[in-house]
């Protein structure tokens, strides 16, 4: 084929070019489309009376009453069984209570005073006062006692009306309601410890610093006993401590229940080199 007739052709005559196109092949391919194109459009119109036929089918169906049998039956009562004239019939149903009463409104009746004679008053006991009873014995027989006996009265002796103090017991409390204080509060302590120590020789040429606890019993007068050290850091300090700690003024004595004990204490001396 020329250019002309190319430009012309179809894909099929393209493709038979040259070869036998009596052969089916050749017609079954040209015919191909037209076969689609037919079977499509029938299946479309089937498809689309299959999906109208129900609605074509109410249309033309006619308007029909259907009537159940067993909607038009009336029911029918059964008749009551007759009486058995040989049994009692039944007892009559109780009476209904009676209602409540009104609640009674309570009144109070006004009595008009009566005016009586002195003779027809009949006299009330009065109570007699506590002034009148005090000398007053309610006994049948009057009864001594032994005071008289002052024998037994040994021992019993009284301070007036001193009010009786708490027992409290003699021992070194560690902690007590009141503890003790030093002369001029803790100020005034660390300025006498201060003002007092010296620093041992050895202490200084070692350079050794530190804190030296020392604990101390404050008894009931304020003085300081049972001088120890608790923590030292030697060379001299633990000395120079119990030194300065013994030659303390009285302190204020702690108190427990309001009375002076003795009361364990413990403070901290510091050596520093400046």
């Amino acid at each position: 084929m020329d250019n002309t007739q190319l430009a012309q052709a179809s894909f099929n005559d393209i493709v038979f070019e040259g070869r036998n196109k009596a052969y089916g092949a050749y017609v079954l391919r040209r015919l191909y489309n037209k076969h689609v194109t037919r079977a499509l459009l029938i299946a479309i119109a089937l498809l689309a009376l299959m999906v109208s036929f129900p609605l074509i089918a109410r249309m033309f169906a006619k308007d029909e009453v259907v009537k159940d049998d067993k909607m038009l039956k009336v029911n029918e009562l059964m008749q009551a069984p007759p009486l058995d004239e040989t049994k009692p019939p039944p007892p009559p149903p109780p009476p209904e209570a009676p209602p409540p009463p009104p609640p009674k409104l309570s009144t109070i009746k006004f009595t008009p005073p009566v005016v009586k004679k002195d003779e027809e008053i009949k006299k009330v006991e009065e109570i007699p006062d506590q002034e009148e009873l005090k000398d007053k014995v309610v006994a049948t027989v009057t009864v001594k006692g032994n005071t008289d006996n002052a024998a037994d009265l040994t021992g019993l002796e009284g301070e007036g009306n001193k009010v009786v103090e708490e027992v409290v017991e003699n021992k070194v409390y560690t902690y007590v309601e009141q503890m003790p204080t030093p002369p001029g509060g803790m100020e005034g302590l660390l300025a006498y410890l201060g003002k007092t120590i010296k620093y041992p020789p050895l202490a200084l040429r070692n350079q050794v610093e530190g804190k030296v606890f020392i604990s101390f019993v404050v008894g009931p007068t304020g003085g300081i006993t049972d001088v120890k050290v608790t923590k030292g850091i030697g060379a001299g300090c633990d000395e120079e401590a119990m030194r300065v700690i013994k030659a303390m003024p009285n302190w204020t004595p702690g108190k427990q229940n309001g009375r002076p004990v003795s009361v364990s204490y413990t403070v901290p001396v510091t050596f520093a080199i400046k």
